[in-house]
């Protein structure tokens, strides 16, 4: 394990992620990012007093989220975007995998780094699939790469190729606007996606979703990540670990979202995080966490009587509905299927589900706002996992009460007291 300096952000390094080797981390989960490190680095623009970033060090492990948060004008953009030398750094040093920035090319170092800004900024006369192929034609594959490459990013998405390769940006909704741009991101399969304010632009329901595919996405493919947010909650759900910025980039905390709930390094840290913090912990909380429910499926296609006579047998009022991959494409109430021969769903976009690496605040919400005052789950590629209901969520919250009682106990028994100014660095979420 390594230590991490939570003030400073500075780590030792470990020979297990020197640079982001391409492979396994610890915990089986697949890398292939690369570490990111700025030494010293200052930006100070002509006629300002004070410099935009003052003396900015810190690191990003390979393959982990790491999400950039502060105030607005703290500095945070313009640190994103001295990474791929969108903005030149006054001194200082940037590495990307051991490498200095500024020993490359700056439009070839951008074309090995994903970069994904709010709305997807998407080319309007062009294609989905011209825009995804925008840099793979720029560093010269072929156009059977291309096309496999975007058919592939589509489908990762969740996006149906066949559907919507041939449309135009003013032909899909913000939300998939918002993955065009993701694909676009990763087409050419870079180690470092930069990403700023990805989901600023939609509404709740759909943030919750891009979110929730950005974190399935991320486990299957393990890139280094550094995101730009004005959202702690967001920012608390998606990082591995979460930098706190103050004015000039200061860093006030960079740590984990467990330790920065737990144990805030500052005044401004604690106020930056808001009141409520004990209700932030609900998003440390995941749905895979939980034991999920059993529940009737069909396939589409499928005999409707059928369907009915099993979902009554165990006593169930509605069905899940699953296409040919086992994605879920629809919840019809057993009233809605009697009325059919064979099962019928409306479009699946429709159908709002959770990553089992949601957060639990996302799944009270999503159950709240739905009739059936539960939620299906679902796993990579959009692969049905079960249903979660209120009961589960709250049965798992009051275990977790019962152990931080029995933890407080015992730390009060044995006199172990507060937290030292250094935190040992946790592996990243599985």
């Amino acid at each position: 394990m390594t230590t991490q300096d939570t003030t400073t952000g500075h780590q030792p390094h470990d020979e297990h992620r020197e640079h982001g080797e391409h492979g396994d981390d610890r915990s089986g989960r697949r890398i292939s990012g690369v570490e990111i490190e700025l030494r010293d680095v200052v930006k100070k623009y002509p006629g300002q007093k004070a410099p935009a970033v003052q003396s900015l060090s810190l690191t990003v492990p390979a393959g982990e989220v790491v999400m950039f948060i502060g105030p607005s004008g703290c500095g945070k953009t313009t640190s994103l975007k001295m990474i791929n030398r969108l903005i030149e750094p006054t001194s200082g040093t940037i590495t990307i995998g051991g490498e200095d920035v500024r020993g490359r090319d700056a439009d070839e170092l951008r074309r090995t780094i994903g970069y994904v800004i709010q709305g997807g900024s998407l080319f309007p006369h062009m294609t989905v699939a011209d825009n995804i192929a925008v840099v793979p034609k720029l560093l010269k594959w072929s156009k059977q790469q291309i096309a496999d490459r975007t058919e592939e990013l589509l489908d990762l998405v969740g996006l149906d190729p066949a559907k919507y390769r041939d449309r135009y940006p003013r032909e899909l909704s913000g939300g998939q606007q918002q993955r065009v741009g993701v694909a676009r991101g990763l087409a050419a399969d870079p180690p470092v996606v930069l990403m700023d304010e990805p989901f600023g632009a939609v509404d709740p329901i759909t943030r919750q979703r891009l979110q929730d595919e950005m974190l399935s996405i991320q486990r299957e493919l393990g890139k280094t990540i550094v995101c730009v947010t004005h959202d702690i909650d967001e920012a608390i759900k998606l990082g591995d670990r979460i930098l706190i910025f103050s004015e000039g980039a200061h860093i006030e905390q960079y740590d984990t979202p467990e330790n920065i709930l737990a144990a805030p390094a500052n005044d401004f840290v604690a106020d930056f995080v808001g009141a409520g913090s004990t209700l932030k912990q609900l998003s440390l909380s995941r749905v895979n966490e939980l034991r999920l429910g059993e529940w009737t499926t069909a396939r589409q296609g499928e005999d409707a009587a059928d369907a009915v006579r099993r979902a009554e047998a165990a006593r169930h009022d509605c069905v899940v509905v699953l296409d040919e991959r086992g994605r879920p494409v629809a919840w019809p109430w057993l009233r809605t299927l009697r009325r059919q021969t064979r099962i019928d769903v409306p479009r699946r976009d429709e159908l709002v589900t959770l990553d089992r690496r949601a957060t639990l605040n996302d799944a009270l919400d999503t159950m709240l706002s739905s009739s059936h005052a539960a939620a299906i789950v679902t796993g990579d590629k959009d692969e049905y996992l079960g249903v979660v209901d209120f009961e589960s969520v709250t049965q798992h919250i009051r275990a977790q009460e019962a152990s931080a009682v029995e933890a407080a106990e015992a730390a009060g028994a044995t006199g172990t007291t507060g937290t030292t100014g250094t935190t040992e660095a946790q592996e990243p979420r599985p």
